[in-house]
């Protein structure tokens, strides 16, 4: 890329940022706009006001009990997450490499992902039981597939000559996709890492809220049934801060990463 066109895009987007900016500011402002007058409509009953809420969770912030309870969570998402990861990304290349084991899973794994995850509830209960280890089954349950299917649909785009090429080089299956796979499809594996973090998170909710006695999940129940609507907002608001901040930190490098490759290859 010349340095034309380079001082031209970051031109661009030193213009756009402000623009970026506003954008926010006012989608924040509609949002809580909205949450108040669902709050004062509903007087409290169904969700509480914005004021209420943020009253309400810095009081809650300063609780051991919230802590230890955001602990648990975190402690079940991650290892959740990190096998719905794995797992899915070594799936999704031993898939996308044998096409005809692929296009035998692809449709199983799609069919698998429609089906509302509750319904399995009893099942995994059964396999599993109360505790910790429901709650990562619930995790990886929701996060497993659309890793593996993004991961899936990266390398069957790839130019087939980088495979043959491996081919060629003699290079083992385990080096093939650690020096060419992975790096070819890196830009879709963290949209797929995106995706599959989010629904891991709320895998393990939902796993919290029916089998688990600890945990965010289990203190927005609590709440629910105790009548105790401030709990369940200040929760919730929680809850969605934490996806809404992951998922705009993988989607900047995944810009990033996007943006040096196309530098890298003008």
């Amino acid at each position: 890329m010349s340095d034309l066109s380079l001082e031209t895009a970051q031109a661009a987007t030193a213009t756009r940022r402000p623009a970026r900016v506003l954008d926010v500011v006012v989608l924040i402002a509609v949002v809580l706009g909205l949450w108040h007058v669902i709050g004062t409509w509903t007087h409290g009953v169904a969700i509480a006001p914005p004021l209420q809420t943020l009253v309400y969770l810095a009081g809650l912030l300063h609780t051991e009990m919230f802590w230890s309870h955001a602990a648990a969570t975190l402690e079940a998402f991650l290892l959740a997450f990190v096998l719905s990861a794995l797992m899915g990304l070594a799936l999704g290349l031993i898939f996308g490499v044998r096409r005809f084991a692929g296009e035998v899973a692809e449709p199983i794994l799609a069919g698998f992902y429609t089906i509302p995850k509750v319904t399995l509830y009893p099942v995994v209960l059964l396999l599993f039981g109360l505790g910790m280890s429901a709650k990562v089954a619930f995790g990886v349950m929701h996060g497993l597939v659309p890793m593996t299917l993004f991961t899936l649909g990266a390398v069957r785009n790839l130019p087939p000559v980088l495979v043959r090429t491996a081919r060629v080089l003699r290079l083992s299956p385990g080096r093939t996709m650690r020096w060419v796979l992975i790096p070819a499809c890196l830009p879709d594996i963290v949209n797929g890492l995106r995706i599959s973090f989010s629904l891991s998170l709320l895998g393990v909710l939902i796993g919290e809220m029916f089998s688990s006695q600890r945990g965010l999940g289990f203190l927005l129940v609590n709440g629910m049934a105790q009548n105790n609507v401030p709990l369940s907002t200040a929760i919730v608001t929680v809850i969605v801060a934490i996806a809404i901040a992951a998922n705009t930190l993988m989607l900047r490098f995944v810009r990033r990463f996007a943006r040096r490759a196309d530098e890298m290859a003008g």
